[in-house]
């Protein structure tokens, strides 16, 4: 009966696995394809965000809907318990990474109503960044990998820093050229939308690290102090 069980909960926790990874996947390629709109001026690209986004939210309200089933009926303990947990968080945080992307593509629509703007080269390097950070989060989470986990959780101080010279640079812009400040704006915009999708790549690979090893990473710097 035990062997049984402990069988069921492991292909419960499978297929709450894979659904988060589709759910990784969607989010990835919102976010290109709202970053795509935003350089590219592309209206039509930046109005199917926001379609795209709904299959998201879809699938968060799929994976609480089986996570309190696999915690009524499977009581899962110590790893499996971790990682249903985490499984949970993730969804939580992509379901973010979904909006913060439509943010990005509300902008893109914005900005393709008015005067172009050249994405600045910093900028684009921040959204290539925070790409990768997502990216390497979920792959962590795919592999159960608490080492590269722990190179996302690194590089987050770098995108942060990297996203107030990308502000500084636009408000100096604005100064300089005052008729462009509604583009600008937007481009701060979609900025804090990038960091704010690295944060929650940082948070997704610290649940990989609780889930891996038993160690909870969040908030670990301020407690240390």
């Amino acid at each position: 009966m035990g062997t049984t069980q402990s069988i069921k909960t492991g292909r419960e926790i499978e297929g709450l696995r894979q659904t988060v990874l589709r759910m990784g996947g969607l989010c990835e390629a919102i976010l290109a394809k709202s970053l795509r709109a935003a350089w590219a001026r592309d209206e039509r690209l930046s109005e199917e965000v926001a379609r795209d986004d709904l299959e998201i939210d879809r699938l968060d309200v799929e994976v609480d809907a089986a996570v309190l089933r696999v915690l009524a009926l499977r009581a899962p303990v110590a790893a499996d318990l971790r990682q249903v947990l985490a499984i949970k968080n993730l969804a939580t945080d992509l379901e973010r990474v979904g909006d913060l992307a439509r943010n990005i593509a509300s902008s893109a629509h914005r900005l393709s109503h008015r005067d172009p703007v050249t994405p600045p080269p910093r900028l684009r390097s921040l959204a290539e960044d925070a790409q990768r950070s997502l990216a390497r989060a979920m792959q962590s989470f795919a592999d159960l990998d608490a080492r590269q986990a722990r190179a996302v959780i690194a590089e987050d101080e770098d995108i942060d820093a990297l996203e107030g010279t990308v502000i500084r640079e636009a408000i100096a812009r604005i100064r300089e050229e005052p008729s462009l400040s509604e583009q600008e704006i937007d481009l701060i915009f979609i900025a804090k939308s990038l960091e704010r999708i690295a944060d929650h790549a940082t948070n997704i690979a610290e649940e990989v690290v609780l889930a891996a090893e038993a160690l909870n990473l969040k908030h670990a710097e301020k407690l240390s102090r």
